[in-house]
């Protein structure tokens, strides 16, 4: 990432050998951790970063001060006590044991938690909601985020420079260099992070109406200049869990190949009488993350599943799982079962869709009996009849 500013010098680290993000998202593009030095009277960084790139972090603090004339930072603002993003605190006490901590109330008590040996009462400067801290003539604002994504959760506005320090909202699985498409990691960096806290990103969002930006420096990922309508429009849809798109995800859990069979053959279907998306993934082969930014984005979902020990098979039960927790709602629902004596699975997956908000289901619910037959093959034709009546073309 480039510096933004004159005075908003860019000191984070990339990370391009870590697998998976917070143990469990695969991050084939790598990931940044964004922070920044303000240089001004009184030089402020803006967020430490994670332990494995703290070494890289102090080495671009120090250069940067070299750079600008100042021999130490006076302030760090932690916008976020997550340890990818506060974890080099301790270091950076060490190496300038005057600086102090600008964080809510909420964050010193996590910090506490992560550094019981920090000296809190000399250390610490406390904000709340709109106020302000000038490092000299650079003006920030301090703007609450609670529960995007967790309770501490502030941004800061420059208001000198029109440049909002977002924490982790708009971030994204990426580098701050990437020149990728934003959408497609940033969407699945959305929906398995934050979204399950879609109404308190909505919170933030009015709060951020009326004010005045032209650039979104978030913690990961890069900085998001220019017209920032697009990002702020896909903000909008997700949090509010409004599908971007007019598309049918069809998400199959299968094992002998007879649920499969099923779903290539609605997929066909459709895509022989809709020109609109038609996407067809396989739990079993495709990690998590992938298949919840697909149902974040697409308006109609077909879940085929077997029959598995009485229950869900797996990976339709750890789908079904994610959508519950993270809050997706208002789809249109379309159910494939399979079992060789005892099909079960559409009514185990219609009583998990029933602890979510306003899910349509479709009729027919599609029951093979190990494989396709005619019946089957008349009953998907119906179903892909229904799923298209409800197809904005």
């Amino acid at each position: 990432m480039k510096n933004l500013s004159p005075n908003i010098r860019y000191i984070g680290a990339e990370d391009d050998n870590l697998d998976l993000f917070e143990g469990q998202y695969p991050i084939p593009s790598g990931i940044s951790y964004n922070s920044f030095l303000i240089d001004d009277t009184h030089p402020t960084v803006i967020d430490t970063v994670d332990t494995r790139r703290t070494a890289d972090w102090l080495t671009a603090l120090g250069a940067a001060l070299r750079d600008t004339g100042h021999t130490a930072p006076e302030y760090i603002i932690i916008q976020h006590v997550e340890p990818d993003h506060s974890g080099s605190l301790r270091a950076l006490i060490n190496l300038y044991p005057d600086i102090r901590i600008i964080a809510t109330a909420k964050a010193h008590q996590m910090i506490a938690n992560y550094f019981p040996d920090i000296d809190f009462t000399t250390h610490t400067i406390t904000v709340s909601d709109g106020d302000t801290f000038s490092p000299g003539s650079t003006i920030l604002t301090f703007i609450t985020a609670p529960m995007v994504h967790w309770p501490e959760v502030m941004m800061t506005l420059d208001t000198t420079h029109g440049i909002l320090f977002s924490a982790d909202a708009f971030g994204t699985f990426a580098m701050s260099t990437s020149t990728q498409p934003w959408a497609t990691e940033a969407r699945r960096y959305y929906t398995n992070i934050v979204g399950r806290f879609g109404p308190s990103v909505q919170n933030v969002m009015k709060k951020l109406q009326p004010l005045s930006f032209s650039t979104i420096a978030p913690l990961h990922g890069p900085a998001l200049r220019g017209d920032l309508t697009p990002y702020w429009q896909l903000y909008d849809h997700w949090s509010r869990y409004q599908p971007e798109t007019q598309g049918v995800l069809i998400a199959y859990a299968s094992v002998y190949g007879g649920t499969a069979q099923a779903a290539r053959h609605l997929a066909t279907i459709l895509e022989s009488r809709y020109d609109g998306e038609v996407v067809l993934l396989d739990l079993s082969r495709h990690h998590i993350s992938y298949a919840i930014a697909e149902a974040f984005r697409l308006s109609h979902i077909v879940l085929a599943s077997i029959t598995y020990d009485g229950d869900l098979f797996p990976a339709m039960h750890d789908f079904l799982h994610h959508l519950q927790r993270k809050n997706l709602r208002d789809r249109t629902i379309g159910l494939i079962e399979n079992g060789s004596w005892a099909p079960a699975a559409a009514r185990l997956m219609t009583a998990a869709l029933a602890t979510t908000s306003n899910m349509t289901i479709l009729s027919p619910t599609v029951t093979l009996r190990s494989r396709l037959d005619a019946t089957a093959c008349q009953t998907l034709e119906t179903l892909a009849d229904n799923l298209l009546a409800t197809l904005s073309h």
